[in-house]
């Protein structure tokens, strides 16, 4: 591949309150240098990553174990699937965090340790007070606050419905990103069997095999690359595709995702699953009748859809609250159980 990736937007010195009027503007990924760079844990982990394990330990209650990812040195901590995609090259336990630290700092500086990785674990259930003493507000009701810890990693692309800011809060990572319309370049997997419930580039970011996937050369002219350090965040749209490498024996991120919609909307991917099921395999002809039907009443949505109906008479075509949309799950539920 000739063509190098870009680099990803940057902003530096933000205040709370700047931060919290911009996210809901950005439409495209930042990189917001320094963000959490006071926070408690970014400092310990600039002392060392023992430091780092304490502080995190401070606010475990460890009731409760954490979904550790394991797999052997020969993934090269990639977290994919096996040879024939018939399963996965990792394997998941229960294990208590206080033993899953432990042993990250066991096998720091060896060349060729097993890839260690607990993913998107929610601060508040595991951590209760660690947001308390690593404060940041973002301005939005809610949102859910997850922390990830391991060695180094490759996690393969893939995207997330909700707007996600992600804080590197020890080690350092690298993050590729590329925009929604990528997708027919980066060689997407199942949607219904992948590592971690979301589909996922088949293509080795490490060794690409243009051969087998030869878009992702125009893919990768799109992308957009950048290291980060602790304290750094990154803000990364809903549905931007990501790839993200874990580069140090230890690593922590702390992320936020949120919708910025009523909580009563469905997720657009169950519409997606529907679609593949009543839509996809239609003959061409009839296909393309449900695509402007589809235009009509979704993507181009606007007066010509039902301004020559009473409102009172629009039904689903009207404005959409809780009450309707919990009619229209009625609707499906009957539809669906036929």
């Amino acid at each position: 591949m000739t063509a190098l990736p870009g680099p990803i937007e940057e902003v530096r010195d933000l205040t709370p309150a700047q931060l919290q009027a911009l996210l809901p503007s950005w439409t495209t990924p930042k990189v917001i240098r320094g963000l959490v760079a006071d926070w408690p844990l970014v400092q310990a982990a600039r002392r060392s990553p023992a430091d780092a394990v304490a502080h995190l330990k401070h606010f475990d209650h460890g009731t409760m174990p954490v979904t550790a990812t394991t797999a052997p040195p020969e993934a090269h901590g990639r977290i994919f699937y096996n040879a024939d995609m018939s399963g996965f090259n990792f394997r998941r336990e229960q294990i208590p965090l206080k033993v899953v630290l432990d042993t990250l700092l066991k096998y720091q500086g060896q060349p060729a340790p097993p890839t260690i990785y607990v993913a998107s674990t929610t601060l508040d259930s595991f951590l209760p007070g660690f947001r308390q003493d690593n404060p940041l507000a973002l301005g939005m009701d809610d949102p859910l606050a997850s922390i990830w810890v391991g060695n180094r990693s490759r996690i393969a692309a893939h995207q997330d419905v909700p707007d996600n800011l992600a804080c590197v809060a020890a080690g350092r990572r690298r993050v590729t990103l590329f925009p929604p319309e990528q997708i027919g370049n980066l060689y997407i997997g199942p949607l219904d069997f992948n590592p971690a419930g979301q589909a996922v580039s088949l293509v080795d970011f490490a060794a690409p095999d243009l051969e087998r996937f030869p878009r992702f050369a125009d893919a990768w002219a799109r992308a957009q690359v950048a290291e980060l350090g602790p304290g750094d965040a990154l803000f990364i749209p809903s549905l931007w595709w990501h790839h993200m490498e874990g580069l140090d024996d230890f690593n922590v991120l702390v992320n936020y995702w949120w919708r910025a919609v009523p909580g009563w909307m469905d997720t657009p991917m169950n519409a997606l699953m529907l679609a593949i099921l009543a839509l996809r395999d239609l003959p061409p002809a009839e296909r393309a009748h449900w695509q402007a039907m589809f235009d009509h009443y979704v993507f181009e949505a606007g007066v010509q859809t039902s301004g020559h109906i009473p409102d009172a008479a629009r039904g689903v075509l009207g404005p959409l609250d809780a009450t309707a949309a919990s009619n229209v799950r009625s609707v499906l539920r009957r539809r669906l159980d036929r």
